[in-house]
């Protein structure tokens, strides 16, 4: 519908052009009146109509005056003009400024409709041609924004152009849906980071290679984006239905040329590319998590790690040893998320792994019936997890099941294990869902198990090796503190105070100088 404003200063002429005609059924709606000249100047300002019926002489403003103010201040729509034929001067004036429909009083109807009629159509024209030039310039949009993703722009000449996306800093974001079995992202970026775009002034996004590539540029959006990883990062696990719990986002560095943006896009691209080595419930990476080139390998995939990795395994389990199990798929992990080889490359290494365990163990114990998975079945759960954590834990699962068939180990040699893991990987993110599968316990159930055996909780004890490993710190090195907290496991160090004032009753500043005085 296109939207009409009324201004006249007589209450009856306002009333009988709300009348003459049947303006729904034409495609228009009335949206106000004003009885004179500053207040349909406001109203044209504030409601920005497609069509202004304005009488010339009016209070306060001259209906040409208005036009006037209208026309400097940016508006665009049309104007009919509404005078007597005393008043022709004045609509001789109004067409200066783009006025070019003039009627005159009385109003006759069938006048007033063919006007509004042929108004309409030209709307739709003008319509329809800024429709075809945004698609214009989205094209084109798209097309710098491909080349200064790919570092193939012509910088010097797209500065003199409108499309330059001028700003302090930049930041390269692609997003894409967190399920690999979801249709489709349910949510917006501007709704995640609870923002506007208008003007394109704040991200640019295209789709390249069907992943979604979003531009941020200027300090604003940057700060809150970095709010939202902030906030989620806070959180264990995304909130069914929450924004994120539909998106897994990527980011590279943030820069400050354009000519950089490529770097940033980079960045982000080959995290998604490495995606198979996220976390459990992982919804963002950033360039922070690359490996560093210099610490990039590929041999890791060669024949003699293939049996390295086999002989100790196989040792282990056969020894029941789950925390030597446990480290070695730690190391393993490692050195593939290390490797420069290709995702497919690194599940067949890890088929082979596991083949190679189960002929070893099948020939050394082929009178306790371990009831192995066939080989098609090992090969195609491997080759159809989208996830390295997926495949180890399915290790670790099938491990446990070995050490059970060919031994009973007990509750409290498993919980010596389990304490050793956490004296050596304390300074992890160490949770108890995740430690449980390593020693073939759900989660639940080893807390009970483990508060009745050590005499505390889990997060209890975790908590007082941090504290205590601290201490060691604070008085035998000068490491900063928020430097202490971080090579103990805690990322907040406001935190690891509130956590060190509970444990020790002092902060980590007074602990320090009572203690380095002795």
């Amino acid at each position: 519908m296109y939207r009409i404003l009324i201004a006249d200063d007589e209450l009856i002429i306002r009333q009988g052009l709300r009348c003459i005609l049947d303006w729904n059924a034409l495609g228009y709606e009335i949206i106000g009146e004003a009885a004179n000249g500053a207040d349909a100047l406001q109203l044209i300002i504030d409601q920005d109509p497609d069509l202004v019926l304005l009488d010339i002489r009016m209070p306060q403003m001259l209906g040409i005056d208005v036009v006037k103010h209208a026309r400097e201040q940016g508006y665009q729509g049309k104007f009919i003009i509404l005078s007597g034929f005393t008043d022709f001067k004045y609509a001789q004036a109004a067409i200066r400024y783009g006025v070019d429909y003039y009627l005159t009083k009385p109003i006759e109807e069938d006048e007033l409709l063919e006007t509004v009629k042929e108004i309409a159509e030209h709307l739709s024209q003008d319509a329809k041609r800024e429709e075809a030039l945004e698609q214009y310039r989205d094209r084109a949009k798209g097309m710098i924004l491909y080349d200064i993703m790919t570092n193939q722009a012509d910088y010097e000449q797209l500065k003199y152009t409108e499309l330059y996306p001028d700003a302090d800093q930049y930041q390269v974001v692609i997003y894409e849906k967190y399920s690999h079995n979801a249709n489709r992202t349910s949510y917006r970026f501007s709704d995640l980071l609870k923002i506007t775009n208008e003007d394109n002034n704040s991200y640019d996004n295209i789709s390249i290679d069907n992943n979604e590539v979003l531009l941020l540029k200027g300090h604003f959006i940057l700060q809150k984006f970095q709010e939202f990883l902030e906030h989620y990062d806070r959180e264990q696990k995304p909130q069914m239905n929450s924004p994120l719990d539909s998106l897994f986002i990527t980011y590279g560095r943030t820069v400050d040329r354009i000519e950089d943006i490529h770097i940033s896009y980079q960045e982000a691209l080959l995290l998604l590319q490495r995606r198979f080595f996220c976390e459990h419930h992982q919804h963002t990476i950033g360039y922070e998590q690359l490996p560093q080139e210099n610490a990039i390998h590929d041999d890791i995939l060669r024949e003699e790690n293939l049996q390295r990795y086999c002989e100790l395994l196989s040792g282990y389990i056969q020894a029941a040893k789950r925390n030597q199990v446990a480290e070695t798929l730690k190391d393993l992990e490692y050195q593939l998320y290390q490797s420069g080889s290709d995702i497919p490359k690194i599940k067949l290494f890890l088929t082979d792994l596991y083949l190679s365990i189960k002929e070893r163990l099948s020939h050394l114990y082929h009178n306790a019936k371990i009831p192995f998975p066939g080989n098609s079945e090992i090969i195609d759960f491997i080759s159809s997890r989208y996830y390295l954590y997926e495949i180890l834990l399915y290790f670790t699962e099938q491990f446990e099941m070995i050490m059970r068939a060919i031994g009973n180990p007990s509750s409290d040699s498993v919980m010596d294990d389990i304490i050793h893991y956490i004296e050596h990987n304390y300074m992890n993110n160490i949770k108890l869902e995740n430690i449980a599968p390593l020693f073939g316990y759900n989660s639940s159930y080893l807390g009970k198990i483990f508060t009745k055996k050590v005499g505390e909780g889990f997060n209890v004890f975790i908590d007082k090796v941090r504290i205590n490993h601290s201490k060691e710190l604070l008085v035998e090195t000068e490491l900063k503190v928020y430097e202490i907290a971080e090579k103990v496991g805690y990322r907040n160090v406001d935190y690891f105070h509130t956590k060190f004032k509970k444990y020790v009753n002092q902060s980590p500043a007074e602990y320090r100088k009572q203690n380095k005085l002795k």
